[in-house]
């Protein structure tokens, strides 16, 4: 039996603050999540996404370091290209940074990327209407 990807988990410097970001994304994270050291949700479908912070990684791993790759990427679907706009435009103006600002992607989406706290991608995407 081959394996089954059961958990997408990020490494946290700021949980309180990630966990907002993601909150704003629509992800149901409960409010007393803030203060753990370890937030787990599962989302529609089965998959699990998780959060740690550096110091509950290194109590099991003490040599943890970051990673030097290009790190995780999220994509969330939006409703219409709209939303991709105006969700981006309002996680710009609460101070989350902005990488991609919306744009018509050759791939027949509406496209953008902001970045998390942590500094990985999260991408916004929906279907462009068909002429």
């Amino acid at each position: 039996m081959a394996p089954t990807l059961d958990l997408i988990g990020m490494v946290s410097s700021d949980l309180p603050r990630s966990l907002a970001f993601y909150r704003r994304l629509g992800l149901d994270i409960p409010a007393d999540a803030d203060t753990a050291p370890h937030v787990e949700i599962t989302l529609p479908g089965g998959l699990r996404l998780a959060w740690d912070t550096a110091d509950t990684i290194r109590a099991f791993d003490p040599d943890w370091k970051p990673g030097s790759g290009g790190g995780a990427s999220l994509a969330f679907r939006c409703d219409d290209p709209a939303e991709v706009d105006r969700l981006y435009a309002e996680l710009v103006a609460e101070g989350h940074e902005g990488h991609l600002p919306p744009w018509d992607a050759y791939w027949g989406q509406r496209y953008a990327v902001l970045l998390d706290p942590d500094g990985n991608g999260v991408d916004l995407f929906a279907p462009l209407p068909r002429d």
